[in-house]
């Protein structure tokens, strides 16, 4: 199971979709196109943090970026209040370039407008970040998410606990040259796309 599919299951592509004025299908296909690198910034802010204070790992910078609550947001009923997810988006990314160089080359592989995937990249962020947020604090045995999503991410994030192998995922696509941070080869594009 994808990621795009839990979140189609939860209802958020659904939320996308009404909140741009867009059918799920591009919701679908913007979703898959930017979720690697969402991934990646997560992925390279938890081993920063990791390095740098001994921090809680991914549940602590989850925890940082607005836990659950982001989730819960965009699936509301209410408008999405977008500023929090520029706020993740700034954590994970550190600068707007890289956000909108994470869009262009989306772009590339969905055939939506840059401008379109702007607009999506936050509000994809906080449902990306709220449902791992939940997961975390989820006991697998009761969650209706809980093992699959767990093995999934476990894949993106380089340990799959089910065969007990580290294997790359999403991250490891976006990873090109191999150093095991694929935020470094989104933004060695951004620098190509900004020349």
């Amino acid at each position: 199971m994808q990621i795009t599919d839990i979140l189609t299951q939860m209802g958020g592509l659904k939320s996308i979709a009404q909140e741009l004025g867009v059918s799920e299908t591009q919701a679908a296909s913007g979703a898959d196109a930017l979720i690697p690198a969402i991934l990646g910034g997560l992925k390279k802010q938890t081993q920063t943090q990791a390095q740098a204070s001994g921090a809680a790992g991914l549940a602590g910078l989850l925890g940082q970026l607005g836990g659950s609550g982001l989730l819960d947001d965009v699936l509301s009923s209410r408008p999405t209040n977008i500023s929090r997810g520029n706020d993740v988006l700034g954590q994970l990314f550190g600068s707007k370039d890289v956000s909108r160089a994470v869009a262009q080359n989306a772009a590339s592989q969905s055939q939506l407008s840059p401008d379109l995937l702007k607009k999506m990249l936050p509000i994809l962020a906080m449902l990306v970040t709220g449902l791992m947020a939940k997961n975390e604090g989820a006991n697998p045995q009761s969650s209706p998410l809980g093992d699959g999503l767990g093995q999934l991410l476990g894949g993106v994030f380089g340990n799959n606990q089910a065969t007990g192998k580290a294997t790359g995922g999403l991250a490891a696509m976006l990873d090109r040259n191999g150093d095991g941070n694929a935020l470094d080869d989104v933004m060695h594009m951004a620098g190509k796309l900004m020349r």
